[in-house]
Parts: structure tokens; C-alpha cells; sequence
């Protein structure tokens, strides 16, 4: 998985490439925890990831809860497959999914 992460003054944009899975989860988690610090507004895009998994989901809740308490948080560019993920597990009702 390759992380991409763009900054705009307190706004931070994480674009995905790849897969989010038991393997890349980790890393994902490591960059949040350094990069989220002053973030009012996190923004993923999700238009090249793949898959997610249930670690994958676990780092998102983990952003979200952060990001409830210093600002907002949206996930873009879902497609079809990781939609019905969020779906399924109910996270369409937790995360902001444009």
C-alpha cells in the first residue's frame, strides 16, 4: 500500500493506493499518529485503494475518534466494493463517506 499525504495549512488529505489489510494497517496507524497533531480537518481519498479489512476499519474509527475531538473527518472516491464493506458493518452510520 502506498500512503500519500498532502497538507493544507490544519487540513491534511491521506490518499490510499493499494490495499488496507492486517499487513498495511500498521503503517497507516504509525502515519496518523505523527501527522494528526493540529489537523482540523482530515480528508482520505480512497479513488486507487483496493480492499479494506477489519484492521483497516480499526485504524478509521481510531482517526474518527480523534478527529471528532479536533475537527472533521471525510473519506472520498469509495468505490463499489469497500462501500458495501462500510455497508455491512455498519460504518456508513460512523464515518462521512462523500
Amino acid at each position: 500500500m502506498t500512503i500519500n499525504k498532502t497538507t493544507n495549512g490544519s487540513e491534511l488529505t491521506i490518499a490510499l493506493e493499494g490495499r488496507l489489510d492486517t499487513t498495511t494497517a500498521p503503517m497507516l496507524d504509525e502515519e496518523l499518529k505523527s501527522a494528526l497533531d493540529g489537523v482540523t480537518k482530515l480528508t482520505f481519498d480512497f479513488g486507487k485503494l483496493e480492499y479494506i479489512s477489519s484492521a483497516g476499519l480499526r485504524v478509521l474509527l481510531s482517526a474518527q475518534k480523534i478527529m471528532n475531538k479536533q475537527g472533521s473527518m471525510v473519506i472520498k472516491e469509495v468505490n463499489e466494493e469497500i462501500n458495501e464493506i462500510f455497508e455491512v458493518t455498519g460504518f456508513v452510520d460512523i464515518l462521512t463517506i462523500e
